[in-house]
């Protein structure tokens, strides 16, 4: 999931100023389309942390090449050594976890990374920036209820804090409307074929389609007051 979609995910690996002296890490990088884009910078060497078997199967095939490689790990816990990366990224990633998991997984890229490294993050954001904690847990309960995992999204202050606390240092940020399983998105994410095609895959799961409903349902109720953020911060 992109929540700010291609354009946010080509913001934040613009952002990363990736070279060709890099070594880049990223966290689930899922089907490897924002792998593919990081890739097109040339890093000296791309390491992919992928959680499923089955994906880091198809990412193998997909993006297989010269110093690229697919771990299986978990981004809490990666099997690799200190200061591995010049450049850390993921997407939608710490919003689906409680601030405690959170705080693992960014000590972990804090880890891997060497000093004065880039950290990207690509997640949701609660708006305005001062809304009611009521709000904020109403939304958050009703995330984590409908998406089946401990979903919570933070706004752009409590974002830039816990980076603080975790040792970086935030250098940029990007916004756009959150406007995930919009099909105007989709068709701009994936182009036409590719959105018929999701679209078929749904309406032929009874299962997947209820729950992606659902799912919108919630999007659309609280689209005032959830955006899509990208974050770019330095370890100090």
């Amino acid at each position: 999931m992109r929540p700010g979609g291609r354009e946010l995910t080509e913001k934040l690996i613009s952002g990363l100023s990736i070279n060709p002296q890099d070594q880049v890490i990223e966290f689930a990088p899922g089907k490897g389309w924002t792998a593919e884009k990081a890739l097109t910078y040339r890093p000296k060497i791309y390491k992919g942390i992928e959680l499923s078997e089955e994906a880091a199967l198809q990412l193998r095939k997909k993006l297989g090449g010269e110093n690229r490689e697919i771990i299986i790990g978990n981004a809490s816990k990666v099997p690799l050594p200190d200061q591995s990366a010049d450049k850390l990224y993921g997407e939608a990633l710490l919003t689906m976890h409680a601030n405690q998991r959170k705080i693992k997984i960014m000590r972990e890229a804090h880890r891997l990374l060497k000093k004065g490294g880039l950290y990207g993050v690509h997640e949701l954001s609660l708006f305005p920036q001062d809304i009611s904690d009521t709000r904020k847990s109403a939304i958050q309960k009703t995330l984590a209820t409908t998406m089946h995992v401990n979903a919570r999204p933070l706004t752009l202050p409590e974002w830039i804090k816990l980076f603080e606390q975790e040792g970086f240092k935030v250098k940029n940020y990007f916004t756009n409307p959150m406007a995930v399983l919009e099909t105007r998105r989709i068709v701009a994410d994936e182009g036409i074929l590719q959105s018929l095609k999701i679209g078929f895959n749904i309406y032929t799961n009874p299962a997947a389609r209820k729950r992606i409903t659902a799912i919108r349902k919630v999007f659309k109720k609280y689209k005032e007051e959830m955006t899509a953020i990208v974050i770019i911060a330095e370890k100090q």
